[in-house]
């Protein structure tokens, strides 16, 4: 019998490009059906809107693996895999604290700012350091996760009067499912040793800015320029020879600016289609809205 949506695992974070409104699109374009067998990798998990999405509806999976260069965030993820409980004990303390704090702006503002102070510290053991990030995605201005150069979390406290810091039941459910996931911190060509035919990558770099000022990949320390991209693109040409199936979304780049083909051209040999996508992380409210995105695959 299948669990209630309402049970099933969700993204833990909030996070700036994440995949829940591509989610139709994503299904539409899904090379396997419910009810095959294959391995499901994403060598930039992020919040894993995705990954959850395939680990809630097809329940033959021969594999799971996610990697993200980001420490912190997969961190996070075995920490509530294997230590959820006392993970949601820390969270349900902090977020009563901070609840407490709701008419005392001085209060909340120096708890945020010790708590933001204590993370970029970064000598604090697994435990503390998961449920720090997960205080500071839920109090942040707008849910951001951006670090400077020294991988300093620097996101502002938000606005947000009484924000859920403690979602015990999803931290649950994502525990639950993550038994089944293998979970990797490197670069994201160490995610195709030992996978097996039939397997589907999926592919969420940090995305190509649209423009200089629209930049936002700053997700780790390290940058995902176009050096980046076309190593990424030759990965891809590897994995296709191997025999996989991979799928690959990216920012338009040629929905502001017609003449630049950067991914026409660079994935010309595969297929390349537009779907729509609001962009709802952005400190302008008149820059937020519907734009197109790239979905890129090797199969039809």
């Amino acid at each position: 019998m299948k669990s209630k949506v309402s049970n099933q695992a969700k993204p833990f974070l909030k996070w700036a490009g994440g995949k829940t409104q591509l989610l139709a699109a994503i299904e539409a374009r899904f090379p396997f059906t419910a009810e095959q067998t294959f391995s499901y990798v994403e060598p930039f998990v992020g919040s894993g809107a995705v990954l959850f999405w395939v680990l809630n509806r097809f329940p033959n999976l021969k594999k799971a693996v996610i990697n993200d260069v980001n420490s912190d965030l997969i961190t996070a993820y075995r920490t509530i895999s294997s230590r959820v409980d006392e993970l949601i004990e820390i969270l349900e303390i902090w977020q009563n604290q901070y609840h407490a704090m709701e008419d005392d702006k001085e209060a909340k503002h120096q708890y945020y700012y010790s708590k933001r102070e204590l993370f970029n510290l970064h000598n604090t053991d697994a435990l503390t350091q998961t449920a720090l990030l997960l205080f500071l995605n839920r109090t942040c201005f707008n849910g951001l996760y951006r670090v400077n150069a020294g991988n300093g979390f620097n996101v502002p406290m938000g606005r947000y009067k009484k924000p859920t810091i403690c979602d015990a039941a999803n931290l649950r459910a994502v525990s639950l499912v993550l038994q089944k996931v293998e979970l990797i911190n490197s670069d994201f060509e160490e995610t195709a040793k030992e996978i097996e035919v039939p397997a589907l990558f999926y592919f969420d770099p940090p995305y190509k800015p649209l423009n200089a000022t629209s930049s936002f990949n700053s997700y780790a320390s390290s940058s995902f320029g176009d050096r980046e991209q076309l190593r990424l693109k030759k990965f891809c040409d590897l994995l296709h020879q191997q025999g996989h199936h991979w799928m690959l979304s990216n920012s338009d780049v040629r929905a502001l600016n017609p003449e630049d083909d950067f991914f026409d051209s660079l994935y010309q040999s595969y297929y390349i289609e537009r779907v729509p996508a609001k962009r709802n992380i952005n400190s302008n409210g008149h820059k937020r809205g519907t734009l197109t995105e790239l979905l890129i695959t090797n199969y039809r």
